[in-house]
């Protein structure tokens, strides 16, 4: 049985900092939420814990458990999602030795931690948390429609897996640096890892999305700003309901619209063409009114990692000229995407 972890306004939050578990994996594709955490999150990083045989590093100092308590962490984040989302029997012992060496057990795997039973009773004779990030809030409430205070902004896309996260973070920081007071409010479970705390958005049932949404992001102060991550896409076949439920629920007064140019088709759905940036526009200004009568688009970011910098410049420059709107990279950053933050914040 799961320790109950800490809990404020119905969401996760977690206990950090962390160190970085990566097992013996030796795909470095695997260990995304790991290199997530240190490229996004390193102050809350210590280190890492590596088993033999692994071949992929983050490059933050390698140490035990008990070295890394001793440097303060507070909980082992297990920084790989393999196939399947398994936790194997050969990563068990070191586990055990976390939880004996005072720290708590984070995981985002399908696999539960607490379905394990070597862990499960050492959590429960050790009083340490065993946290799935998975698991959703209990009692989430239906939505209301209420009009909250303060700001909020929402990355939409036109498929999955093409940059909201990493946009909702990099427009976070740029507020934070222009002083203003802003939260990034985390729906995945690697955001939730990265922030802190969230909700696992893919984990909630339906009818409780927008109701989810409402509390990851309440009332504020009048010039606080909730940049929240986005999940899926309004016209996916398939993840469309979380998508529209976050943006009922988030009620954001701006969206950012991600995209990766040169994708045709929606991952997982072959044979739907993706949705043009425009269309996605103007649904969610139409779905968006719905309780938000004021929701605007600030403008859009582009994945371009598989462009050279020359090619993704005029591409970007052309967009914004045909769009009307600025159109950046954010992990390009520049001029692009200052002009970016500018729209979202006039």
């Amino acid at each position: 049985m799961n320790a109950p972890a800490e809990r404020m306004m119905g969401t996760l939050l977690l206990p950090q900092p962390y160190v970085l578990f990566l097992g013996d994996v030796t795909v470095a594709g695997y260990a995304k939420t790991a290199f997530g955490l240190r490229d996004w999150a390193a102050e809350k990083c210590v280190g890492e814990i590596r088993l033999d045989g692994a071949t992929v590093t983050t490059g933050l100092d390698e140490m035990t458990a008990a070295e890394a308590q001793a440097r303060g962490a507070r909980a082992l984040l297990i920084g790989v999602a393999n196939p399947g989302g398994v936790i194997p029997a050969s990563w068990r012992a070191s586990l055990v030795e976390a939880l004996e060496a005072g720290l708590d057990l984070i995981a985002g795997m399908h696999m539960r931690l607490s379905d394990i039973p070597e862990l499960a009773t050492a959590a429960q004779r050790l009083g340490r948390q065993l946290i799935d990030v998975r698991v959703p809030p209990a009692q989430i409430p239906i939505a209301n429609g209420r009009k909250r205070s303060g700001k909020r902004l929402l990355t939409v896309g036109t498929d999955c897996a093409l940059g909201k996260k990493y946009t909702a973070l990099a427009l976070a920081g740029a507020f934070a640096r222009r002083g203003l007071d802003v939260d990034f409010r985390a729906t995945g479970q690697t955001g939730i890892m990265i922030a802190g705390g969230g909700i696992p958005m893919d984990a909630v049932i339906s009818d409780f999305e927008a109701g989810a949404a409402e509390i990851l992001s309440p009332d504020a102060a009048t010039g606080h700003w909730d940049v929240v991550e986005g999940q899926g896409a309004i016209t996916h076949p398939a993840y469309a309901g979380v998508s529209v439920g976050l943006l009922h629920g988030s009620q954001p007064d701006v969206f950012v619209v991600c995209h990766e140019p040169g994708r045709t088709e929606m991952i997982g759905t072959a044979g739907y063409e993706l949705t043009s940036i425009e269309e996605i526009v103007e649904l969610t200004l139409v779905l968006g009114r719905r309780t938000n009568a004021a929701i605007r688009c600030g403008g859009f970011s582009f994945n371009t990692s598989a462009m050279g910098a020359a090619e993704a410049a005029a591409l970007m420059a052309a967009e914004t000229l045909r769009l009307g709107m600025p159109v950046a990279d954010p992990m390009r950053g520049g001029a692009a995407f200052d002009a970016l933050v500018e729209s979202c914040l006039a």
